[in-house]
């Protein structure tokens, strides 16, 4: 029994200790395919997971860092595209290049309209498909960046209070200090004293850089009156 958990141990400990390296996920229905993508992957120092399904994928809890995702576009239930679709609709950023034995214009155009990183036929040229993944997993890092920094904006924005979100908004629209004194119905200097304290929080160095900021957490036009 001792023997048998630790075992397990081990395992979970090699398997945590892969997912530091970046992840390929391998979707296609053809064992074989999987296997020899899974060898390839490997020697190229990336951690491959494969799935037969694009439901298998679905149900797994995609880990933090870098990872791309090899494609197969032909596969019973939900196929290659489907896969994309949902990927989409549902914010989860991840480069995917499709692979198939049956390419055509219309789906190679449909996939890269949708945001397909890239699109290759089988028999895969290796070379090529290692030079995709690599490509990949750069715009995967650039991307896992974005998220970061976007999480760490929508946490300042968080701290601010009503009224400091008030005059934010009226700022980044271009209002003086006295226009928003007008439109807020407050003093000039407290609107000053609110600029300065939003500012703080929300780390900004300058107007510009605040407008930028109030243009990525995507706010529109939208401001929570007293």
């Amino acid at each position: 029994m001792y023997s048998t958990i630790a075992v397990a141990h081990q395992r979970a400990k090699t398997q945590t200790q892969a997912l530091d390296r970046p992840v390929v996920f391998v979707v296609d229905d053809d064992v074989s395919v999987r296997e020899s993508l899974e060898l390839l992957i490997a020697s190229a120092g990336w951690q491959p997971l494969l799935f037969a399904s694009a439901k298998d994928f679905l149900s797994y809890a995609r880990p933090a860092g870098p990872s791309c995702l090899v494609l197969d576009v032909n596969m019973p239930g939900l196929n290659g595209l489907d896969l994309q679709s949902l990927l989409t609709t549902d914010g989860r950023r991840i480069p995917i290049i499709f692979v198939t034995g049956f390419g055509d214009v219309p789906t190679t155009v449909r996939a890269m309209k949708a945001g397909a990183f890239e699109f290759l036929t089988k028999p895969i040229d290796t070379a090529a498909l290692l030079q995709a993944i690599r490509s990949a997993m750069e715009r995967s890092a650039a991307l896992t960046r974005e998220d970061s920094e976007l999480a760490a904006l929508r946490s300042c924005y968080q701290m601010l209070s009503p009224r400091e979100r008030e005059v934010m908004f009226f700022v980044v629209h271009g209002l003086l200090n006295k226009q928003v004194a007008f439109e807020l119905g407050i003093s000039e200097i407290t609107v000053k004293a609110h600029r300065g304290q939003l500012m703080r929080k929300m780390n900004a160095r300058s107007l510009p850089e605040l407008v930028n900021m109030f243009a990525r957490l995507r706010l529109g036009d939208q401001v929570v009156m007293h």
